[in-house]
């Protein structure tokens, strides 16, 4: 049986001065710096607020190419494997869009973006630098957003905790509105014997919000609202 795979980038962008004073890309996961090469960060770059199977991968990235001639240090599919090793990168496969989705997204935790001005600056930076995008069109990522009910309920879950797209799940499904301290968080949706962080994806692959929450992450990340991290 055939299956789809889709892949995305994790964390975000921000330049470094090296020892050298020559600036540098680096990636940015739950505040640990991971240095890129060119190809590397031309491959992220692709990814980043998309959610793309390989066939769009290698589309987006050789546009990307004839824009900018990117040094071919190793295949893009070596690029791509080694930027998933770094974690720098996230794939996930399903039989299914919905399921390869969801194991793309269920284990990601989402940081709402509008809540940091300096990431903002940066994406700003990156899509007007980087892809060349008019800085009249990157200006959206500061419009203001009209999120749906479930997309509004994600953001606000999201500002008060770091959580992954399947904690989120489970908090629709059990109703839970304040997750602001470790206690709560811990108390509503880890306060059984069998759930932890690492299998909470798997457990919630019946629920019944699992589409709409899912859809919902996904949706955000799409119009550049919120960031992926590893924890």
């Amino acid at each position: 049986m055939s299956s789809r795979t889709y892949y995305t980038a994790v964390g975000h962008f921000r330049r470094r001065i090296n020892g050298l004073g020559r600036s540098c890309p680096v990636i940015i996961i739950n505040e640990q710096e991971y240095n890129v090469d060119i190809q590397e960060m031309a491959l992220w770059t692709t990814l980043n607020w998309r959610l793309l199977d390989f066939p769009q991968v290698e589309e987006e990235y050789n546009k990307l190419n004839q824009d900018c001639t990117i040094p071919a240090l190793r295949t893009l599919e070596n690029c791509l494997g080694r930027l998933c090793t770094r974690g720098l990168v996230a794939s996930g496969t399903g039989r299914t869009d919905f399921e390869a989705l969801y194991d793309l997204l269920g284990g990601l935790y989402v940081s709402p973006l509008s809540e940091n001005l300096l990431r903002r600056l940066a994406a700003f930076l990156k899509l007007t630098v980087l892809r060349g995008i008019p800085a009249s069109q990157a200006r959206k990522l500061f419009q203001k957003d009209q999120p749906s009910e479930e997309e509004a309920q994600v953001m606000a879950l999201s500002r008060q905790a770091l959580l992954s797209t399947a904690e989120l799940v489970k908090c629709a499904e059990l109703g839970v509105r304040d997750v602001s301290t470790d206690e709560k968080l811990m108390d509503a949706l880890y306060n059984d014997n069998d759930t932890t962080s690492d299998n909470i994806p798997d457990m919630m692959l019946t629920a019944k919000n699992r589409e709409r929450i899912t859809t919902a992450v996904a949706n955000l990340y799409l119009r550049q609202q919120i960031i992926f991290q590893r924890v």
